[in-house]
């Protein structure tokens, strides 16, 4: 009989007890996320996750004493392999690339947060980002701005097999769903992936989406 993987350990951090209480029934709801710890400010946050025991953060954007955004660069100094997930109200790309400038690799709207933290949390944990549709389409303006600029593209550096792998990438497929497409072990899948990332001298999904639009892998 094998062994079921270790469950994600959550650290959860709102200043709303009553929102606390409902991203944890939504998250302890799976059988592989257990939330170990709760916040109400950002400073708590960051002294809990120092501590030790606690794989991924979520953060609500506007705490008390220290908002998410600088707890989040904060643990991100402190233990750079913990996962960050930002909680926020604010549909607005300014706050989405702030998220992902203090180190966090997902950004969920609080008013889907019931659809979409279960998918954050897992990819964050499996080294992706989530992308939530606005999100995409800022990055999507950001670089057809660069083209505008007359930023030059990079040159090719990428294997035909190495393409396909940021293509289904870029289209928000997972590393196992990329496995089954591409007929790979899920193992081959993330060398390619971490192959690429150091081709390119890129950091994570985010940069592969914004390379895979200019090199017009995928549709703007």
């Amino acid at each position: 009989m094998s062994t079921p993987p270790p469950r994600i350990r959550v650290l959860l951090a709102d200043d709303h007890e009553i929102v606390r209480s409902g991203l944890r029934a939504a998250l302890e709801a799976e059988p592989d996320i257990r939330v170990v710890a709760e916040a109400a400010d950002g400073f708590e946050a960051v002294q809990k996750a120092a501590a030790g025991g606690v794989d991924l953060a979520v953060l609500d954007i506007a705490m008390p004493r220290m908002t998410g955004l600088q707890a989040a660069a904060e643990m991100h100094r402190r233990r750079p392999a913990l996962r960050v997930v930002m909680l926020s109200v604010h549909d607005d790309e300014r706050y989405f690339f702030e998220a992902l400038k203090a180190g966090a690799s997902g950004y969920v709207l609080k008013s889907a947060a019931n659809r979409d933290l279960v998918d954050a949390c897992r990819a964050s944990m499996h080294g992706e980002t989530f992308l939530y549709p606005p999100a995409v389409a800022a990055i999507v303006r950001d670089y057809l701005d660069g083209i505008a600029r007359g930023e030059d593209l990079p040159a090719e550096l990428l294997s035909a097999r190495e393409m396909e792998v940021v293509k289904l990438i870029a289209e928000g497929h997972s590393g196992d769903e990329i496995a089954a497409q591409l007929v790979l072990s899920t193992k081959t899948v993330e060398r390619h992936r971490a192959n690429i990332l150091a081709k390119l001298e890129l950091r994570n999904r985010v940069d592969l989406t914004r390379y895979a639009i200019r090199r017009g892998l995928v549709e703007p």
